[in-house]
């Protein structure tokens, strides 16, 4: 008995092992009957000579057969700006491919075009997948959109600099280079691409026409030393969409997917001692820290004028202030990982028509979105608030109190808060000194809003336009909005202003 049972198993065995191991599978060609998850790939718009994300393409045999592809290859062969990969095996040209049935495999697409004739700007890149060869070709497209600019980075003579402390009190170390003279003038007739920081030398002035577009690599940023300066010259688009007149500042990435990925790079600096720098109709987004403003201690300057701007979605500040002296005014503060506005060490600040609003949602945020400050973060040390005007302001977010007034009770902290809209809810409120927050207070504060519908557009996506359903229409102050008679996308606002830098109209969906 046992011999029989012995015998069974062995031919059972011996069955399933020559069947575990069969190596002659039939395949039968694929004869134009395979499908795919895109007849086209789009890969998103890149720069000249910088690679692109990576994109998938899904092949798929939906016979009941094992198929072999005899050939998969680029239309443009050897000279196309495309790289494959076919289930693991990078190539431009792979043969007899096998796919099981009801099976499929993955094929990933990067890309890196070369544009060598300066006089382009713009290229438009198209090549195809082509699988099998005639009459059973099938192809799937692929289309990129290739843009040409101009690199600055460090060829030599790099200086390292600390730029500031982090959260931890350890300083960031930053390597920079000075921006060629030749330079010295972005226009808008090609992207500018920066990698590192790009120093604006002592005694000279970096220009920023309308319209142009600043893009910088991770970790990298423009400082504007002592004695230098920064003159952004944007102007009022036609379309608040594709802000066509505006100067844009963002990260490298133009693909869809980095659209609003904050921290993509470092910051724009503008150093003590840097005088009479003027921005207008700026964007800067996804950075670490937006602006990041110093003065000189104790020494009344004018800092920076800035006017018609918007910063959001930096991971840290978007509006940084040491010791300055800051007039501002239609001015968006956005969602930023920690306060929107961080005003420290005192100085001189006047906010006209500001929206700082932070709704922050890539993560948690403990800080309020306005903080203002006589003592530094970093060492304590203490300087004269000598004033922080707010007129036709909203301070607003996502918490229930978004502003912060801390002082050192040594060093002078002057403020005053005219017709704004405050968030601020005493029942929730944390500070140690509530004698900062009467609203009352005619010393320190008129005509304060601290709840209500504010109706924004798209708070989260850092859209504060305001709809007519809003509680902040006509508490302007008609003789401030007179400083600034038309709001940040051009709507005049003289006769009747709404609080922040966006007069309401009707939502457009």
């Amino acid at each position: 008995m046992r011999i029989r049972i012995l015998i069974t198993l062995s031919i059972l065995f011996t069955i399933l092992w020559s069947t575990s191991c069969r190596k002659d599978f039939e395949y039968t060609a694929s004869n134009g009957h395979l499908s795919f998850s895109k007849d086209t790939v789009y890969l998103d718009t890149v720069f000249s000579n910088i690679g692109s994300s990576t994109y998938t393409l899904k092949v798929y045999n939906d016979t009941k057969d094992d198929v072999i592809i005899p050939n998969i290859a680029l239309r443009n062969g050897i000279e196309s700006f495309y790289r494959l990969n076919v289930d693991g095996v990078a190539g431009n040209n792979f043969t007899d491919i096998p796919i099981y049935a009801k099976d499929s495999l993955f094929i990933l697409i990067e890309t890196t075009i070369d544009i060598t004739d300066n006089s382009i700007n713009e290229l438009l890149y198209t090549d195809a997948i082509q699988f099998d060869n005639e009459p059973n070709l099938q192809s799937v497209e692929l289309v990129t959109l290739a843009k040409n600019a101009i690199f600055l980075f460090a060829n030599s003579n790099t200086e390292h600099i600390d730029l500031y402390n982090d959260e931890s009190g350890n300083p960031i170390q930053i390597e920079g280079f000075n921006i060629p003279d030749e330079n010295l003038n972005f226009t808008k007739d090609k992207s500018y691409v920066i990698y590192g920081y790009a120093i604006v030398p002592e005694d000279k002035e970096l220009i920023i026409d309308a319209g142009a577009r600043v893009h910088f690599h991770q970790n990298s940023g423009i400082l504007v030393k002592n004695k230098a300066t920064l003159t952004i010259n944007g102007e009022l688009s036609e379309s608040d969409e594709l802000l066509e007149r505006e100067v844009v500042f963002e990260g490298d990435r133009l693909e869809t997917e980095f659209a609003s990925i904050p921290g993509q790079w470092g910051a724009i600096w503008i150093s003590a001692g840097s005088t009479n720098n003027t921005i207008n109709h700026l964007t800067i987004k996804n950075a670490t820290v937006g602006l990041f403003v110093e003065g000189k201690e104790n020494e009344a300057e004018a800092s920076l004028n800035i006017s018609n701007s918007r910063i959001y979605n930096s991971t840290r500040y978007n509006l940084w202030s040491k010791s300055a002296e800051i007039e501002a005014n239609n001015i968006v503060l956005g969602g930023s990982g920690s306060s929107s506005l961080f005003i420290e060490n005192g100085g001189s600040y006047s906010f006209i028509h500001a929206t700082i609003a932070n709704y922050w949602n890539k993560g948690f945020r403990f800080n309020p979105s306005v903080v203002i400050s006589n003592t530094s973060s970093n060492n304590g040390f203490g300087l004269d608030l000598i004033k922080a005007d707010f007129k036709n302001c909203i301070i607003d977010g996502s918490s229930q109190n978004e502003i912060s007034l801390q002082s050192n009770n040594e060093n002078s902290l002057n403020y005053n808060f005219q017709n704004c809209f405050i968030k601020f809810n005493e029942n929730q409120s944390s500070t140690n000194d509530s004698s900062f927050y009467q609203f009352d207070n005619p010393a320190h504060y008129s005509n304060i809003q601290t709840n209500g519908n504010l109706d924004y557009y798209f708070p989260f996506e850092n859209d504060f336009r305001i709809g007519l359903d809003s509680e902040i229409i006509n508490k302007g102050d008609v003789n401030t909005a007179n400083f600034t008679p038309l709001d940040i996308i051009g709507i005049t606002r003289i006769m009747s202003p709404d609080l922040g830098a966006f007069q309401a109209k009707e939502k457009e969906f």
